[in-house]
């Protein structure tokens, strides 16, 4: 195998998860060469958790300025050529590094892979609705609708920073659907399709749990991403079609719960794009 890995986690005040997340990467049959734990201002010992438990991490700590800034930090400090990120409550399974490396040396074409995973809430395995099946090839669409790669699963060429930029730091959640929809819409997405991935969810310090409506994010994003001419004519129209759908989603939820600024705010987006789509762009 003659790549070379980054693996880049970003954590806050998760020592415990954190400590099962690293031992599933040292578990690995083929350990990154490179991992770089990126702390987002943490309070509870996670230093002297990695310093006790650990040997060969690279520990960078910050005041908390959000996950975006926390993988970015990881990426401008990462020295190879392939990146991994892995959140600090998910694990690994053992052979999930040489899978993927496998992949990559036997398609020189490969540039973004992800593998499949496991779920697991409070300790119960969950299995994952029709909506929810990874896929591979061009799933731009896919990615439109809403978040369908998970950061812990995949392996990414960095010449892909490169070419679509790096998180938005203006996100401090749905940073990785901005992400994928930046690449998926110019990029093949190949898959793996093992679950070589842990996910536990349901705690309460989850990112999806501390922001109201999430559609808000994705919006964001896809009138960033339209403004700045980050697709194509045909992916225009297409993602025009879902951000009404998203906003359609908060004027509802704002009618239910009586919030009239939140209702103006999304019912004049909803006028503008719809006028939008009616035109043909």
């Amino acid at each position: 195998m003659k790549h070379s890995v980054t693996l880049i986690i970003p954590t806050l005040n998760r020592s415990q998860f954190l400590k099962r997340a690293l031992i599933s990467v040292f578990n690995q049959t083929f350990v990154p060469e490179e991992i770089i734990v990126v702390d987002n201002g943490s309070n509870d010992k996670t230093y002297q958790m990695i310093g006790d438990s650990f040997k060969n991490i690279r520990y960078i700590y910050f005041e908390d300025k959000g996950v975006s800034k926390a993988r970015n930090e990881g990426l401008k400090n990462a020295n190879n050529e392939l990146i991994c990120f892995l959140d600090s409550d998910d694990e690994w399974k053992p052979k999930k590094i040489e899978k993927q490396l496998f992949l990559f040396d036997k398609n020189a074409n490969c540039k973004f892979l992800h593998t499949n995973e496991v779920w697991y809430r409070n300790g119960y395995h969950l299995n994952q609705l029709n909506k929810h099946k990874k896929q591979g090839g061009y799933i731009f669409e896919n990615c439109l609708r809403m978040c369908c790669i998970s950061p812990s699963s995949t392996m990414i060429h960095r010449s892909i920073f490169d070419n679509h930029g790096i998180f938005d730091e203006n996100l401090y959640v749905c940073e990785d659907y901005d992400m994928w929809l930046r690449i998926s819409s110019k990029e093949k997405i190949y898959f793996l399709n093992e679950p070589l991935v842990i996910k536990h969810g349901g705690h309460s310090d989850q990112l999806s749990k501390q922001h109201w409506g999430m559609d808000r994010f994705r919006v964001y994003s896809i009138e960033k991403n339209i403004k700045q001419n980050k697709f194509s004519k045909e992916q225009k129209f297409i993602a025009i079609r879902y951000l009404l759908e998203k906003i359609q989603i908060l004027i509802n939820g704002a009618k239910r719960r009586n919030n009239r600024e939140v209702f103006n705010k999304y019912s004049k987006k909803f006028d503008f794009w719809s006028d939008l789509k009616r035109d043909n762009l």
